[in-house]
């Protein structure tokens, strides 16, 4: 099965790279792979209760939700001490959210609230109102609503069944935005930074060289890898919201290090498209060891005067080691070679892992290697 998989997997690289030559790259706008300098979003965090659980909420050793609970009550008059409390429909969560760039007044965003104590589940929850504050201790937001879970659990008789993590859920469209974020002003800039998303000295100039092919003129400067400076002609000042947009549309063609993405834990890879391998040989065998114990019976000689049958355990010990399997890479070889190779030893995705360390090790593999 697993080496079914792996072959599904190589069949369907080597599709990719038999439609798209290898030196062609799929275009791409501008605003999917950069943006303007100083437009950004905030991140906001909150402290707040859910209650109306359905005995799936804090239990008594989360003291903090007891003492939340004693003290909201207090400013509405009722004076309770947190030790009388039963707590069993309340459950304590922290509430995220992330304020848009230029995010207006009466606005509403999405927030998460995930569970800080020991409750089982947040299902059929309603969210308390909440302040949500910025790194500078304001209030941005205010949260408030009914809890959305992606799952569902269920306890009887002993027995229980989860679907999806139930101590996290998101309230849609549940926080008003009370605070305005100052954000720098489009108008009046002489000069818009075009951040990239990912540091390339190749991809920045082939920016800027869209821009000035695009727009006409030469307004559009490489800075450095990650920067490319765009000039704000005198005539768009009175529509810079349109100058953005006709820049941001611009189709460039990114460039990328060649790279190899390895998860240890999935063994899955992700070979990228300009990877080379220099000249090296790959053996590839298994070795299996079985170790095991039967029982024999020791019975003694009729008419013997104390003896005894007797129960003899013998152990098993068996080594078997596949014949190697030895693969050539050219130089020069690209991912096509290196998949048709590995294809045809029928390696597993762990051992594509450990061919792939090895030949980085090696010098062999001419790309970089990430391990995640």
């Amino acid at each position: 099965m697993k080496i079914n998989r792996v072959r599904h997997l190589v069949l369907a690289l080597l599709l990719c790279h038999a439609i798209a030559p290898a030196s062609s790259v799929a275009s791409t706008r501008i605003k999917d792979i950069a943006r303007i300098q100083g437009v950004r979003d905030n991140q906001l965090l909150g402290y707040g209760l859910v209650v109306g659980l359905n005995k799936t909420g804090d239990r008594r050793q989360t003291f903090f939700t007891a003492q939340s609970l004693t003290n909201m009550l207090e400013r509405m008059g009722v004076t309770l001490s947190p030790a009388a409390m039963r707590i069993e429909n309340v459950a304590a969560v922290m509430c995220t959210a992330t304020l848009p760039a230029f995010a207006r007044t009466g606005e509403k965003i999405d927030v998460t609230c995930s569970s800080i104590g020991d409750a089982k589940s947040l299902q059929g929850g309603i969210l308390l109102m909440t302040p949500l504050k910025g790194p500078d201790g304001q209030a941005y937001a205010m949260a408030q609503g009914a809890l959305s879970l992606a799952g569902f659990g269920s306890e009887a008789g002993g027995q229980k069944v989860a679907v999806n993590h139930l101590t996290v859920a998101r309230v849609p469209a549940g926080a008003t935005i009370e605070r305005e974020v100052p954000h720098p002003g489009l108008d009046g800039r002489q000069v818009l930074e075009l951040v990239l998303d990912s540091a390339d000295f190749t991809t920045a100039e082939r920016m800027a060289d869209a821009l000035n092919t695009s727009l006409g003129s030469p307004l559009a400067l490489a800075q450095n890898s990650r920067t490319v400076l765009l000039k704000v002609p005198e005539g768009a000042h009175a529509n810079i919201v349109g100058f953005i947009s006709r820049a941001e549309n611009v189709m460039l063609e990114p460039d990328s290090i060649a790279r190899v993405v390895v998860n240890e834990r999935t063994g899955t890879v992700v070979l990228g498209q300009d990877i080379r391998i220099s000249a090296a040989a790959v053996a590839h065998g298994n070795l299996s060891v079985k170790i095991g114990t039967q029982f024999a019976v020791s019975q003694p000689p009729p008419l013997a005067e104390g003896a005894e049958t007797v129960v003899v355990p013998q152990t098993i010990l068996e080594s078997t080691e596949e014949k190697a399997r030895v693969i050539s890479l050219k130089e020069g070889a690209s991912v096509d070679d290196v998949v048709r190779a590995l294809n045809t030893i029928g390696v597993t995705p762990r051992d594509i892992v450990a061919i792939f360390q090895a030949l980085r090790a090696a010098g062999a593999l001419q790309a970089e290697l990430d391990i995640i």
